[in-house]
């Protein structure tokens, strides 16, 4: 065994200490994950774009107490089977805070392993009950389903003053969670489900549906989905001769449904996220930094992820970047947090609160229509 001089010790201790990078100035790594190919990558890019403005924003003034965020990208292929072994690296890598830009199936396939590393985990916007109620490490920006549905019901029964509703319904967690919170809050406004139809999430034609429909002659249509589903169904019926007006969903809150559906989109009435003709100034910086950044019009999904990324740096300004514990207690500790999607804070189960934006479209393009603000109807549940 050879042993070395203090001096060669002392050299080598000064060559480590040259080449180290001092723990103040390392980026702040924050997991992310969505649906970058696949059936849902339309999505998942408008996701990322969301959150990789976000972190330009924040790195540009200055980054969080010193240090730069960094986004570690995953492709969740919008599957449950990809969100396990993508959490189970993060947890690996030793992230201390994870974001879902994707939808219910892979973010609730991972709320569990996150809750059990007591990783904080924030779904941007995915709508499915259960991940909250994975745990205490969950959180959710965007409208569980439920709360969403029961906006709709209120859009439908007092500003529309229409009565009689036919659904078609999403067969997926998306589509079964507003319409249960449909049909749960219908007969406080007066509102009669007269009949339902289901579809798949792969269906593109619909001529069943379109001939049942306009048998049934409904007053109005509530329809979920997503803007590649919902595009062809909402072309169809108005190519079919069925005249009710439509209200969607956030998911039909993207310019790619107004480019499918084309004329068919015009007057559609959505529940969302985001106010164009906003005056909020937070989300107003979003919508023009956001078409200047990536040259689009902006979107809900975009608008949830930016939200995402801000309220985790509001946290870590608070407590740090190194202890995912405090992260959490910092993150559920959110009141009154003026974002791109308005003004939010979480509840006990963390759970969002904010108010519904009521998009139309005008012209191709989305404008304001209505807010609703009802802190009883939209309260989300707190266990």
């Amino acid at each position: 065994m050879s042993l070395k001089s203090p001096s060669t010790l002392l050299v080598a201790a000064a060559l480590a200490a040259a080449f180290a990078v001092p723990a103040a100035a390392q980026n702040i790594r924050i997991g992310f994950h969505a649906p970058l190919t696949g059936f849902a990558a339309s999505d998942g890019k408008t996701a990322l774009q969301g959150a990789e403005l976000a972190v330009e924003q924040i790195n540009a003034a200055g980054g969080v107490n010193g240090r730069k965020l960094e986004l570690v990208v995953q492709d969740d292929q919008g599957k449950p089977d990809q969100a396990l072994p993508l959490a189970n690296k993060y947890i690996g890598e030793g992230l201390k805070v994870v974001i879902s830009g994707s939808y219910s199936g892979p973010t609730r396939a991972a709320a569990g392993v996150f809750q059990n590393a007591r990783i904080p985990y924030i779904t941007a916007y995915a709508i499915h009950p259960d991940i909250t109620r994975a745990g205490n490490f969950m959180f959710r920006t965007s409208f569980m389903g439920e709360v969403q549905g029961r906006a709709a019901v209120k859009l439908i029964g007092d500003s529309l003053k229409k009565r009689k509703v036919t659904l078609l319904t999403l067969n997926n967690d998306f589509g079964q969670a507003l319409s249960a919170g449909f049909k749960e809050a219908a007969g406080k406004f007066g509102v009669q489900v007269t009949s339902e139809y289901t579809y798949a999430m792969g269906d593109r034609q619909f001529g069943s549906i379109v001939a049942s429909v306009k048998k049934d002659d409904p007053e109005v249509l509530y329809i979920s989905g997503y803007f590649f589903n919902g595009g062809p169904l909402v072309a169809q019926l108005r190519a079919g001769g069925v005249t009710a007006p439509i209200v969607g969903t956030e998911g039909f809150d993207t310019h790619n449904f107004i480019s499918i559906a084309k004329d068919a989109a015009e007057g559609v009435i959505i529940t969302t996220s985001l106010d164009r003709d906003t005056k909020l100034p937070e989300m107003r910086q979003f919508i023009d930094d956001y078409e200047k950044r990536f040259n689009v019009g902006a979107e809900m999904v975009a608008a949830s992820t930016h939200t995402a990324v801000n309220v985790v740096a509001a946290a870590m300004r608070k407590v740090g970047a190194d202890d995912s514990v405090k992260l959490r207690e910092a993150i559920a500790a959110t009141k009154d947090m003026a974002v791109a999607t308005g003004r939010i804070g979480f509840n006990a189960l963390g759970e969002v609160y904010k108010a519904a934006q009521i998009q139309i479209i005008k012209g191709g393009k989305f404008r304001y229509y209505a807010v609703i603000d009802d802190p009883v109807l939209l309260a989300p549940p707190t266990k």
